[in-house]
């Protein structure tokens, strides 16, 4: 070129040095190359507009994906992307190799990208470089950053060792993959497997418990602490023809030995294994160095964490009691279920206690026994060892002979001394505990219970209606050291089931004491097994697979313990299986000094509703079972009784309240004033009811009113409603 000249164009200089030019707009999916970008792409040597699937049948799929990537990356950067793409021809086979530059723009309006880049062949790698085993997109370094950036998150989030080997396992390296991962640990003077990938089963056999001073890459590395990288089988077999054979069928091509250290110590080594040649560059050794040390800080936290949590699950199911030998009569089950995450113990209990008197002191035998559940506040190693202390202290009380309110009393008094006796405690490490205390006899079915802050205990009835039963309760243990722990007495009748529990059976999975028990409930009454189905079931409802799929409203709270105690008392068949519901029912009494069972009775019969088709009427009939027991206390000198049956089969069931007392004074129909404060009784049971009267009886009379589930289950009540209306005692 003489000077003065003009320039040549730029397509003419591009095509002298075998470069085309080419633009994709990914708004209208067209890619126009020029002639040489079309020759390159094995098309006639031309200028073309392409669509985009004609471009990507041209290129290697895995490349394609690539270039997406990283026209992402470039324009989130502001720099310029480059890649290197296999082109294949027809038959999917590579005939060159090409790399490409490229500027990528971003129209926000569009949503669409639009990019002009570069295309020229390169020269085949040598096999056996870096190079020469997989196209290579974007920057190396950047690649390599990203990897090891996504490596370290998935290794620090591994809780366990064999999550751990799983994420190691499944580590794509950029540019180069090993197909073979091993992780050897130490024992004593001896190699040990931890784990393998890409293995067969049984093929870790010839190097478990392998001695150190083995000719072998592994043993070294963990005797001296320095990697050892093989890039051919040649090197493998002169420099270790010993144990050369053991790798030789694997058909592995190259090897790198690290080691894992932790603080210093070299705990194990790492093996890395690949089909093809690895050359091994300082590029390559640096990432396996750095994966190799996020390795062994991810299995070291693994190991610590597996160590506490086998080290505090022993001491925790140490304190539980195993079951005593089998009482006549009486059936017992019970369930633990430790919560997750290494240190995360708690302070639920649960125990049985041979009490004195019966017909041995040593065994349980025939005689009665007691039963204890109970949880101290917290979820750490100080909440375990408050708990076994507490367990200790409650069996020597009882053991001595006390009744279940001095029991609970004596351990009151134990736990604050214990925990708030102390002038330098910290005030935020004070500490209380439930308990429900049940002294048992087995020949008569009574339960003497004392409560101290905990859930009441329930019982499903031979008729299958299953209810929480009330007891009364004092305040949770070492709060008071001078509380009192009344004792409610209640009779197990043949057939009968009482189940008592910590809070974590019912509100593990997000739920509220109020859904939890609706859910408890449910599985209580549809189980027609065993004792041990039964405790089975009630914790494969909470914690298995199925519970995922029904959390409840607080599905941020954490979860808790769970302990669980079933008592059945056999029927006169001596059987522990449960009857499957037909009739539902409850008796209670509200004695005139006890006005406030009324709203126990309320409680009741809310839950012998519980699965009514209408709330509305489910209201209704707790608000007319209210008006009748109050008629009673406060028109009469009596007591009342109640009974509430629900028969039939869902959606066709029908619900009979009836309230019984002995005074011979009878209802009648008033016209209250816009201002009196009682007298419409009648006419809110008239509105309500679907059928309802009054039964005299030889002594005292029984006041009754039924509700229908469907209108088609509805039958007369005229003749009651007349006999009502005659009447001459109010309802308020």
């Amino acid at each position: 070129m003489r000077t003065g000249e003009p320039l040549p164009a730029v397509g003419e200089i591009l095509a002298a040095l075998a470069t085309g030019l080419w633009h994709w707009n990914t708004a209208t999916g067209l890619v126009t190359v020029d002639a040489e970008a079309a020759r390159l792409l094995g098309l006639p040597s031309e200028r073309a507009t392409l669509s985009q699937a004609q471009v990507r049948a041209r290129l290697h799929p895995v490349d394609w994906n690539e270039i997406s990537g990283v026209i992402q990356l470039a324009v989130a950067e502001g720099t310029l992307g480059e890649v290197r793409v296999r082109i294949m021809d027809d038959l999917g086979r590579v005939v060159r190799v090409g790399r490409s530059r490229f500027h990528a723009s971003f129209d926000r309006e569009k949503r669409s990208y639009e990019v002009t880049g570069s295309l020229q062949e390169v020269t085949e790698p040598v096999p056996g470089t870096s190079s020469g085993r997989t196209a290579v997109t974007g920057d190396w370094r950047r690649s390599r950053e990203a990897f090891l950036l996504d490596a370290g998150r998935a290794l620090a989030e591994a809780r366990s060792t064999a999550e751990v080997l799983r994420v190691a396992a499944g580590l794509s390296m950029p540019g180069f993959s090993p197909d073979g991962l091993a992780v050897f640990g130490v024992t004593g003077d001896r190699l040990t497997i931890i784990g393998h990938h890409g293995h067969q089963p049984g093929d870790e056999g010839p190097f478990t418990h392998m001695a150190l001073d083995t000719d072998y890459p592994a043993a070294e590395v963990v005797r001296t602490g320095r990697a050892v990288y093989l890039s051919s089988p040649e090197k493998y077999k002169d420099r270790y023809p010993v144990t050369w054979p053991l790798a030789a069928h694997f058909d592995r091509q190259s090897w790198a030995f690290l080691p894992l250290t932790v603080a210093g110590r070299t705990m194990g080594a790492w093996m890395a294994a690949f089909t093809y040649p690895v050359a091994f560059t300082p590029d390559e050794r640096s990432v396996l160095t750095t994966v190799a040390r996020m390795l062994a800080q991810a299995l070291s936290r693994a190991e610590a964490a597996e160590s506490a949590r086998e080290l505090t699950d022993g001491l925790q199911r140490s304190m539980l009691p195993k079951l005593g030998p089998e009482i006549p009569g009486m059936g017992v089950a019970a369930r633990y279920v430790p919560t997750g995450g290494g240190l995360q113990v708690g302070g639920d209990w649960y125990d049985m206690i041979p009490l004195p008197g019966g017909t041995s002191r040593t065994e349980f035998g025939g005689g009665r026994f007691a039963l204890v559940i109970g949880d101290v506040q917290g979820h750490d190693v100080r909440a375990a060892g408050l708990m076994g202390q507490l367990r200790i202290a409650l069996r020597a009380y009882a053991s001595e002979g006390h009744r279940p309110d001095a029991v609970l009393s004596r351990a009151s008094r134990f736990l604050h001394g214990m925990t708030f006796g102390a002038l330098d405690e910290d005030p935020s490490d004070l500490r209380f505990a439930t308990c429900l205390y049940v002294e048992v006899d087995p020949a008569s079915g009574l339960l003497d219970i004392a409560r101290a802050g905990h859930p009441d205990p329930a019982i499903r009835m031979t008729d299958g209606t299953v209810l929480a039963r009330p007891t009364a309760g004092g305040l949770p243990l070492g709060i008071d050291p001078d509380a009192d722990y009344p004792t409610t007495r209640i009779t197990l009748e043949p057939g009968e089931t009482m189940l008592i529990c910590t809070d974590g059976l019912i509100e593990t999975g997000g739920h509220d004491l109020d859904t939890g028990w609706k859910r408890i409930r449910s599985i209580l009454e549809e189980h027609d097994g065993d004792l041990e189905g039964l405790a089975d079931a009630l914790v494969q409802a909470v914690h298995g697979p199925s519970s995922h799929h029904t959390t409840g409203p607080l599905a941020d709270r954490r979860e808790d313990d769970i302990a669980v105690l079933l008592l059945r008392r056999q029927g006169d068949g001596h059987t522990d299986t449960a009857v499957r519901p037909t009739v539902r029912r409850t008796v209670l009494s509200v004695a005139q000094a006890e006005p406030e069972r009324v709203g126990v009775a309320r409680q009741q019969l809310r839950e012998l509703l519980h699965d009514w088709a209408s709330a509305d009427q489910v209201d209704s009939a707790v608000l007319l079972l209210s008006e009748t027991l109050t008629n009673v206390l406060v028109h009469t000198d009596a007591d009342a009784l109640l009974l509430a049956e629900v028969r039939g089969e869902p959606g066709d069931r029908r619900v009979r309240v009836e309230v019984t007392d002995t005074s011979d004074d009878l209802p009648h129909r008033r016209s209250p004033g816009e201002l009196a404060s009682s007298g419409r009784g009648l006419m809110l049971i008239e509105l309500l009811a679907q059928a309802w009267g009054v039964d005299p009886r030889g002594e005292g009379k029984s006041i009754w009113f039924e509700l229908y589930e469907s209108e088609g289950a509805v039958e007369s009540g005229g003749g009651s409603v007349e006999v009502a209306v005659a009447l001459d005692v109010e309802l308020p």
